[in-house]
């Protein structure tokens, strides 16, 4: 009995010395103009509710008065409501989403969805957001991953010290973040396309520009590629779901673009290797630097003293990747 003690005591001490403290993670988002950023959110919950990660803020790059309040739907559908949510200030792309409708939507005169904040005009500032979240953090601790444009974290680089915190952008970037996950550019041939020109940089050249090439941490960029080899299995959506009755994800995706159709997880592929860097999921290339020419196009240039490096999915690790992120989307709140 005695021996069956110690080994219980020291299965214990070995398990306290090795596991891990959740990762304090930053979501900046362009929630709205694609359903993969949705999911990521819902991803992000999952991983919250396995011990794996802290969500400490919000922070959304789309341009329109739904798409925070579409994030406070879903944070608060999983139960956690009270995430600090921060909005672009004339940002991009302030078209109306085909999905993010679902936070206006009502039965009788009821929320379908019960949410607080309803109008992004009434939430603060992104900047303000990410400088008090940073400035509360300790130092090195914070993950940010970014999924949509690069506006805010680019504005967030130039401001300058104010009651918040005596640092400038740059100091506190450098003093709190361990390093950033960007869903952006792409780094293989994609199509026939010799100079591809992916979405989230084009449409903000100048702020993707200043990210990938001078954020002070280390960034990890998951390229186009990643995201359009993992395509989220339409039968999820019919099935994984039902759990509740008119979940928020497959209504939106359906909204969005619906079944058969097969979304990519460009934005989902960030979010996982910022929280499990060490499962193996993808590899890493060498280090090296990004430049981001006029048009938009993204170019990877091996250097041993860079800070950039880019996922590569092996194709033997394809299917294991895409059934984690299956079981993490749909994982029970």
């Amino acid at each position: 009995m005695k021996q069956f003690c110690a080994l219980v005591l020291l299965l214990a001490l070995s398990f306290s010395l090795t596991a891990k403290e959740p990762v304090k993670l930053i979501f900046d988002t362009d929630m709205g103009n694609d359903i993969d950023d949705a999911m990521a959110l819902a991803t992000i919950h999952s991983l919250i509710s396995r011990g794996e990660c802290e969500l400490l803020a919000v922070t959304v790059t789309k341009d329109h008065p739904q798409a925070a309040p579409f994030a406070d739907l879903i944070n608060t559908f999983y139960g956690r409501p009270d995430i600090p949510i921060g909005v672009v200030k004339n940002g991009m792309a302030n078209q109306q989403s085909k999905y993010t409708v679902l936070a206006d939507h009502k039965v009788g005169d009821r929320q379908q969805y019960p949410h607080d904040l309803t109008n992004g005009n009434d939430a603060p500032d992104a900047l303000q957001v990410l400088r008090s979240t940073l400035a509360a953090a300790k130092d090195k601790s914070v993950v940010i991953a970014q999924v949509g444009f690069s506006t805010n974290l680019s504005r967030l680089m130039e401001t300058p010290p104010d009651d918040i915190s005596p640092l400038n952008g740059m100091e506190l970037i450098n003093a709190k973040v361990h390093h950033l996950e960007v869903m952006a550019g792409s780094f293989t041939k994609i199509g026939d396309a010799e100079r591809f020109l992916e979405y989230n940089v084009r449409i903000d050249i100048p702020n993707a520009k200043r990210i990938l090439e001078r954020w002070p941490s280390d960034v990890i960029v998951s390229g186009f590629e990643i995201g359009i080899a993992l395509r989220y299995p339409a039968r999820s959506i019919l099935e994984d779901f039902n759990y509740v009755d008119k979940h928020p994800i497959p209504t939106a995706y359906q909204l969005y673009n619906p079944t058969p159709h097969e979304r990519p997880t460009w934005d989902l592929t960030s979010v996982i290797h910022g929280v499990r860097p060490d499962r193996g999921y993808f590899d890493l290339s060498p280090r090296g630097e990004i430049k981001v020419h006029d048009d938009g196009y993204t170019e990877f240039v091996e250097r041993e003293t860079g800070s950039r490096r880019y996922l590569i999915l092996k194709p033997e690790n394809r299917q294991r990747v895409l059934d984690t992120l299956v079981h993490l989307t749909s994982q029970p709140r």
